[in-house]
């Protein structure tokens, strides 16, 4: 994935009252850590943020650059959002080097489509693999092409990139094609109605 940068203050006005007042200028408060090193407090504007995010998600590597002139290289550990406008109330950023390795959450991509007649439920949305911090994909691939009903799809039969290792349990369900309900409860009436004619 690529790089994106993005500029931010270092923040001194911490606590609740501190955060409410960075919001209100603009800016999302945030926490860099990582590497042992003491967490940095910083300001990011809230529109470029928000913008990042939603087009490159959580693993989105992003260039920090703070206007007293350190650069830091992060991905976004946790974001918590508004429960009512949605809009990024603070990030949590962990600091990432090139070459090295750590765990994370992948959006699952699915693609085709299953047996005609079946209904496909979906169990899970990310799979959880170590990968380098530099090389995470936005999404990992899954096909439940020509899945039959009555069929499922495991972690074990997920092929991933080259260079990153699958954690998610390969026994993990991550869709199944099942009967429409509606055909179900049709199905059980016509047998009701078969009985009661016996």
């Amino acid at each position: 994935m690529s790089e994106v940068r993005i500029s931010a203050e270092p923040r001194t006005d911490f606590g609740k009252g501190g955060a409410r007042r960075t919001r209100r200028a603009g800016k999302v408060p945030a926490v860099v850590y990582g590497h042992g090193a003491k967490p940095r407090h910083i300001s990011l504007p809230s529109l470029e943020f928000a913008a990042i995010i939603r087009k490159g998600g959580l693993n989105q590597l992003i260039s920090v650059e703070v206007s007293d002139g350190s650069r830091e290289l992060v991905i976004s550990k946790d974001i918590q959002r508004d429960p009512i406008r949605d809009d990024i109330v603070h990030a949590d950023l962990l600091t990432v080097r090139h070459g090295e390795k750590i765990i994370t959450e992948i959006p699952i991509l699915w693609t085709g489509e299953a047996e005609k007649g079946g209904l496909v439920v979906y169990e899970i949305d990310d799979l959880t693999v170590e990968a380098e911090a530099t090389r995470i994909p936005e999404t990992i691939e899954v096909s439940i092409e020509g899945m039959a009903v009555g069929t499922q799809r495991t972690a074990a039969e997920v092929q991933v990139p080259e260079g990153i290792t699958l954690l998610t349990e390969p026994d993990v369900v991550l869709a199944s094609v099942t009967v429409p309900r509606a055909e179900v409860v049709e199905e059980t009436e016509e047998d009701e109605e078969g009985e009661a004619a016996e």
